[in-house]
């Protein structure tokens, strides 16, 4: 009995036809990418290379005049200006006392969350409540709690109304009230990574452990601590470049008073890009400027949290 033979023709069709639905499936995926691309173009890479030129120029927003070439002039007076550096000096220190204290806070509560209880699950979910809160109405609460007058925090430290400290009027002390808010209001997302961190360590290990009679300093250093380490380094890096930006907190809080006491270099760029100054320009340089210390920072941490995944 004969095969029949299939003709060259039809055996092509096919593969013509599989051709052709790969093009029609690739040109739909372009029809949907490039309208996104597009748009993240015009967001965001065109006023990031708009503002770099704009860091380079004399210009105001406000104006009618077109921007002025003027060179780094901006950038040497940026950096030449001691009240700036005094600025960068009050960001540094408001990002170590800040971060440092929530990584402490978060890990420790991590610890104490790690093993399940009754209630355990209302608990994490009433401490994830203070970072759902918008950071500007954290402010505004805040302050009316620190207010010596009718406020209650003062009430809770047994001090009269109107004989406690004013935390936010007093130098000394509106750093650390504002640090205090902002650790109030972030712990409990270093919390949340260490809690995934922990939660994906072996019981094994434990078990081993405890077979070794290992004490229970040992266990937290030879295991807990390098099993963690991961997720607390990618906390504390988010977290210190949110810090190192923190604007509307402070402004809910003191309006980066009293005096200079609580101003951030994000409330000054602020004060440089709007709020009666209007100097684009120079706001844009060290917009630049913060960047570039952004980067520097994370390329730290990351180098760090690399050399921790090799290991």
């Amino acid at each position: 009995m004969s095969v029949p033979k299939t003709s060259p023709v039809a055996a092509s069709q096919p593969a013509a036809s599989q051709r052709y639905r790969t093009l029609s499936d690739r040109s739909l995926i372009l029809l949907f990418l490039w309208p996104t691309m597009l748009l993240l173009i015009l967001i965001n890479i065109f006023p990031l290379f708009y503002s770099l030129y704009l860091s380079f120029t004399d210009y105001s927003a406000i104006a009618n005049a077109p921007p002025v070439w003027i060179g780094i002039q901006n950038y040497r007076d940026i950096l030449s200006d001691p009240q700036l550096w005094l600025y960068f000096q009050n960001t540094g220190r408001f990002v170590l006392m800040s971060v440092t204290l929530q990584t402490l806070i978060g890990f420790g509560l991590a610890l104490l969350l790690r093993d399940k209880f009754r209630g355990s699950g209302i608990v994490t979910t009433l401490l994830l409540i203070p970072m759902m809160l918008s950071p500007v109405v954290v402010g505004l609460f805040w302050k009316l709690l620190y207010d010596p007058n009718y406020g209650i925090f003062n009430y809770l430290l047994g001090y009269p109304a109107g004989r406690g400290p004013e935390w936010l009027g007093e130098r000394t002390l509106a750093m650390w009230s504002v640090v205090f808010v902002d650790v109030w209001m972030w712990s409990p997302f270093v919390m949340l990574l260490c809690l995934a961190g922990l939660s994906a360590i072996p019981d094994y290990l434990y078990e081993a452990a405890a077979i070794d009679r290992a004490r229970p300093f040992y266990q937290f250093r030879r295991i807990t601590l390098p099993q963690v380490a991961p997720l607390l380094l990618i906390a504390v890096l988010f977290r210190t470049i949110e810090s190192f930006k923190t604007f509307d907190l402070v402004m809910g809080l003191t309006g980066g008073g009293p005096g200079d006491a609580t101003e951030l270099v994000a409330v000054n760029l602020y004060r440089m890009a709007f709020s009666g100054q209007w100097n684009t320009g120079k706001s844009c340089a060290l917009a630049y400027i913060v960047l570039v210390i952004i980067i520097g920072i994370s390329n730290v941490y990351i180098r760090y949290l690399n050399k921790l995944k090799e290991g």
